[in-house]
């Protein structure tokens, strides 16, 4: 078989032009773009670093953040507990504390209650006590009681001091006619005239039974309140002897006393009262 170099060359030839053609057109176009999609996909992968090294970042920040907002939530939550159990312990304060002055109150008010009450009762067997002793020795009291009654009374006025002779005096010249005489009976002339007399004797020599019934008139005035006695006004001055003045004097130092005991109970009650045991304080605590 004889070689047609011609053809061959020919071949030969295309194929090289072949080879050009799809080189200039084909190949480098290709080589083109699988350089362009490497440059792509290097600027893909530099890129997703990137982005991968920023989400790191922002990551340690979110977890910076986190971790601050969880010691600011850690330190609100401490606050406000510390707080609510404070506001907590000053309310049951408060509270503890009124009700322990409203025990007070109420204590005040029930001692002084029964304090009154008390009171009212020594005042009231007081009154009846007195009164039926009045009674009694009104009853009691009789004329020979009542001359009695005179010359004890006549031999007080010669007992009298110096000084109150003088205070007597002093009166007499000082309120002419405001001389009187109060007896539980009406008095007989004689008995008048025997005080008159008494008078006349107890004040000084330029004072005497006349004058005493002019000057000075002696008034005679029946008193039933005076309870067997005699009373002798003379201005402001008063000189008494009579089982009302008695009664009277007694009654009062009776009050004075029952005054002095009732203040001293009041005071030893109000110290006796002492403050109730404080509540025992709940051991709940205000907990988030």
């Amino acid at each position: 078989m004889l070689i047609d170099w011609f053809t061959v060359i020919a071949q030969l030839i295309n194929f090289l032009v072949l080879v050009g053609l799809m080189k200039r057109f084909l190949f480098k176009p290709i080589l083109k773009a699988i350089d362009a999609r490497e440059k792509r996909i290097a600027l893909a992968l530099a890129d997703a670093d990137l982005k991968k090294t920023e989400a790191l970042q922002e990551k340690i920040i979110f977890e910076n953040k986190n971790s601050q907002f969880n010691q600011q939530r850690q330190q609100l939550l401490e606050t406000a507990t510390r707080d609510a159990n404070i506001e907590r312990q000053r309310l049951f304060t408060d509270a503890q504390q009124a009700a322990e002055d409203f025990r007070a109150r109420r204590q005040v008010a029930w001692l002084q209650e029964q304090q009154s009450i008390k009171e009212e009762i020594l005042s009231r067997t007081r009154e009846e006590v007195f009164a039926i002793s009045r009674k009694a020795l009104s009853e009691l009291a009789d004329t020979g009681l009542e001359q009695r009654m005179i010359d004890v009374f006549s031999d007080h006025l010669h007992s009298l001091g110096k000084k109150q002779k003088t205070a007597l005096t002093g009166s007499l010249q000082n309120s002419p006619g405001q001389m009187h005489v109060r007896s539980a009976f009406e008095l007989s002339p004689e008995q008048q005239s025997a005080i008159q007399q008494t008078l006349t004797e107890m004040l000084p020599s330029g004072l005497n039974e006349s004058n005493l019934n002019t000057v000075n008139m002696v008034s005679f005035v029946v008193d039933p309140q005076l309870i067997c006695g005699i009373e002798l006004t003379i201005g402001g001055q008063k000189l008494a002897w009579s089982i009302h003045d008695y009664l009277s004097s007694l009654e009062e130092r009776v009050s004075d006393v029952l005054l002095q005991q009732t203040a001293k109970k009041s005071d030893a009650a109000m110290e006796n009262l002492q403050p109730a045991s404080p509540t025992a304080e709940p051991d709940t605590a205000v907990t988030f």
